[in-house]
Parts: C-alpha cells; sequence; structure tokens
C-alpha cells in the first residue's frame, strides 16, 4: 500500500506543471505604460497668470501626457492619465472619457485625467474664459490644439492599455517640505519669519511598478503644492517637470509619472527663478528615490473602482446691481467676467445653481487612491487622511478642474481661493457653505462602493 501511495505522488508531481516566476505573475498584475509630447507647436497663451501679456514665446522642457495602464488578476482594467496641464475643463474631459468608453470600454470610474497644474502650459477650450484678452486668431488657435490634445490623450490610453506586461505593484509614502500656505505666510517676508504656518502635507505618495524580472517599469507619484515657480513665456512643466526629469535621467528607460494632490493653498517658496524649480525638483526626486531605496508595501492584484457626480451648489446668483459694481474693478478679468455675467442675464439666460463635482475612489490592494476634481486646499487631505488612515493617496485636480474648492475655514475666511477665484473660472458665484460637508460625504458612499474601509 505504501508503495502504491509513493508511486502516485510520484505520477501527480510528474504531471503537475512547474510554476515559474512568470507563471505566478500571469495571474497577477499587469501594467502598460506609453508617452506623449504636447508641447504646442504654434505660439499660444499661456494658462495660469492673469498678469501675462502675450503668448508663449519658447520652450524650457517639452510638456508631457503619460499613461499608466492596470489590471488586476480578474482582468478589471484602469488608466491613470498625468499631464502638463492647468487642468482639463469640462468640456474635454467628458468628450476624452466617452471615447475611451467607446473605444475601450472603460467606464468614467476607470480613469483618472490627472493635472499637474503647471502655470506653465498652454490655455485650452472652455476653460479661463474671461483672464485673457484673447483674439479670434489666438481662439482658433487654441481649439486646434485642444481637438489634437484630445486625440493625442486617447491614443496615449490605447497605446497604454496594449501594452501591458506582468508586474508587481507596491506602495508607500515619503516627505519634503518645500509646500509654503500661502494664505498664511507672507512670501515677501519669507525670509523673515521664524517659523511658518500651516494647514500642510508634506507627503510624497509614490507606486513603484516592477516587471517580471525585478527591474523598475514605472514610478508614479505625486505631491500637494502648486507649480508656480516660473512666471515666464516659456513651455515647462515648472518644478514637476524638472523632478520628472531627474528620475528619468536617474532610470533610463523609466517612466515618470506625477500626478497633483490637493495643492491649491500651497505654494512652492522662494520662486520665481529657474534654479529654484530644478531645486524644488531635484528635493522631490530625493524623497521619491528614498522611498524607492526602501521596503514598500507590496499590493495584491485586486482592483476596484467607483465614481459619481454630486451636485455643488452656489450660495446665490449674482444681481445685476452686484455685476454692475464690478464692472468698475481696476482688475481687467474681474470686469470682463461681470461684463460677460451681465450679458447673460439681460439675455434672459438664467445662472447655473450647482455644479456636478466628480468625486472617484480606486483601491489597488489596499492602497486607496482618492480622486476629486478642482483645485482642492490641504484641508481635505488632512481631513480624508483622518477618515480613511494616513496611507491614502489624494488626487486633487483630476477629472474637471472647474475651481477653487475650498474648505468650510477656507470659505469663511474668504480671500483669493476662498472667494475671488470664481471668477477666474468663469463661475457665476461662491461655493455655498455646505461644499466640504457634501464632498466629503459623498467621497465616504463612493469609497464603500469600491470597499474602502474607513479605519
Amino acid at each position: 500500500m505504501k508503495l502504491l501511495h509513493s508511486l502516485s505522488f510520484i505520477i501527480w508531481l510528474c504531471l503537475t506543471p512547474v510554476l515559474t516566476k512568470a507563471d505566478i505573475n500571469v495571474a497577477g498584475w499587469k501594467a502598460g505604460v506609453s508617452r506623449v509630447i504636447i508641447t504646442p507647436k504654434q505660439p499660444i497663451w499661456m494658462a495660469g497668470f492673469a498678469v501675462r501679456t502675450h503668448p508663449a514665446d519658447g520652450t524650457l522642457h517639452d510638456l508631457w501626457a503619460k499613461a499608466l495602464a492596470l489590471e488586476d488578476e480578474t482582468g478589471k482594467q484602469a488608466v491613470f492619465v498625468t499631464t502638463d496641464l492647468l487642468g482639463f475643463p469640462k468640456k474635454l474631459s467628458d468628450r476624452i472619457r466617452d471615447r475611451l468608453k467607446t473605444s475601450f470600454g472603460l467606464s468614467k470610474a476607470q480613469i483618472i485625467l490627472n493635472s499637474s497644474h503647471t502655470h506653465s502650459g498652454p490655455v485650452l477650450s472652455d476653460a479661463l474664459l474671461d483672464i485673457y484678452p484673447i483674439d479670434a486668431e489666438q481662439l482658433a488657435k487654441v481649439e486646434q490644439y485642444t481637438a489634437t490634445l484630445e486625440n493625442q490623450i486617447v491614443t496615449l490610453v490605447g497605446d497604454a492599455l496594449r501594452s501591458k506586461e506582468p508586474v508587481t505593484l507596491s506602495a508607500q509614502q515619503g516627505v519634503t517640505r518645500f509646500q509654503v500656505n500661502r494664505r498664511n505666510n507672507n512670501a515677501t517676508l519669507l525670509h523673515r519669519l521664524p517659523e511658518l504656518q500651516g494647514p500642510n502635507d508634506y507627503a510624497v505618495p509614490v507606486i513603484k511598478v516592477e516587471k517580471a524580472n525585478g527591474t523598475l517599469k514605472a514610478v508614479l507619484f505625486g505631491y500637494s503644492c502648486h507649480p508656480t515657480v516660473l512666471d515666464i513665456y516659456r513651455w515647462s512643466g515648472d518644478y514637476v517637470g524638472f523632478a520628472q526629469l531627474e528620475l528619468e535621467k536617474a532610470h533610463p528607460d523609466v517612466t515618470a509619472l506625477f500626478f497633483q494632490c490637493a495643492g491649491a493653498d500651497q505654494n512652492a517658496l522662494p520662486r520665481h527663478t529657474i534654479p529654484l524649480a530644478q531645486q524644488y525638483g531635484r528635493e522631490l526626486a530625493s524623497a521619491v528615490e528614498r522611498v524607492l531605496a526602501e521596503p514598500m508595501r507590496t499590493l495584491s492584484p485586486q482592483l476596484s473602482t467607483a465614481y459619481s457626480e454630486v451636485d455643488l451648489a452656489f450660495a446665490k446668483s449674482p444681481t445685476e446691481t452686484d455685476l454692475l459694481a464690478v464692472t468698475k474693478s481696476d482688475v481687467p478679468y474681474y470686469k470682463r467676467w461681470a461684463e460677460r455675467m451681465l450679458a447673460k442675464l439681460r439675455q434672459g439666460e438664467s445662472f447655473m445653481t450647482s455644479y456636478a463635482y466628480p468625486v472617484q475612489v480606486w483601491q489597488l490592494g489596499n492602497q486607496p487612491i482618492i480622486s476629486l476634481g478642482g483645485e482642492v486646499v490641504v484641508e481635505y487631505s488632512i481631513k480624508l487622511k483622518q477618515i480613511f488612515g494616513p496611507d491614502t493617496f489624494i488626487a486633487g485636480y483630476s477629472n474637471d478642474v472647474m475651481g477653487y474648492i475650498p474648505s468650510t475655514t477656507v470659505l469663511r475666511e474668504g480671500g483669493y481661493e476662498g472667494d475671488t477665484a470664481q471668477m477666474v473660472y468663469g463661475l457665476p458665484g461662491v461655493w455655498a457653505s455646505t461644499i466640504e460637508t457634501t464632498i466629503l460625504n459623498e467621497v465616504v458612499k463612493v469609497a464603500r462602493q469600491a470597499g474602502v474601509k474607513t479605519p
């Protein structure tokens, strides 16, 4: 009997295939990356600074769109797109995501369109309507560039999906501290301040993508800070662009992708020189390198995604009296905003009373990623990490950048982020006091749909 059992075991062993590392990875994560230069080929207006007086006149370094396509052990897919842009306006974002649904079967829940928010990138159609005195010729160039960009992003995603191969994913957070809360610290007196005031979030979230043979394939990383170091008339990704260049120089054939976090009230200070932008880029790249060199949390190959759009109410619509008062402002774009709103009012058009705001949650293994639209102030990052845990990754500037998203505190205090910034984006008024509660409640709801638990 023992002999029969031994023979049976030997036969079973011979017939059972030996699992190699490659075989094991087949049932794990797969990832593909792609990239495309999106630097405008002709001079058009640059997005981000209202004081600019003419289009771009050169290139410091190229602007990029990059994509990381992921697939889990069950075949569920998702794509994270990063770009050197100020932000995707809703109409462009919706067109891109509709085409990705048609071409690749990806739902909105499976796509993140993130913008670094560089202020050295191009103006896009249907965005920043009142900041610049753009004539018909320049408007045509902006529309042509936007149409080309749309096609590039769709092609980019397809290329990433087709290039997937077995990988392992790991996650961890680093830290760097060049962000400064611009609401609570006077930039002109920075050199005199004995200490800086918050709130801040110095985390550097990192996802490492390694091939089956253990070599680095891609790194996805983020930070909460405005890329507003440079205000020159040359295209660049600002400090974000320099950080990616540093990482790709240190790791040839690796794609470095940056996503902007909750940096709406955070600036890199001091600023306004190319060497400073390079310095901050090196600091951020060094923070990522340290994370890559230390133990990271391996992410199991399970992916879940969820998405919704929640209505954010405006406090009130401006009256004709309100708008007439703004037309007397010394700020040119205030006047243009008020005049455009007045024209709508006198033509009998009604102002929107709410805005469909995108909220999205991914879970990669045990790594939650929350992406929010608009220019999200840092308090959202702090509060969401209190709810979901300190290892949660928070991405702002995702899927639709329609304006600043203030916290209750910032909204109450007013100032640029809480009050006047809505004119930059052409919104009809300030947000209602319910904005923070509405967004946080929606994130909790969407997180549950994605299977993310609250500690």
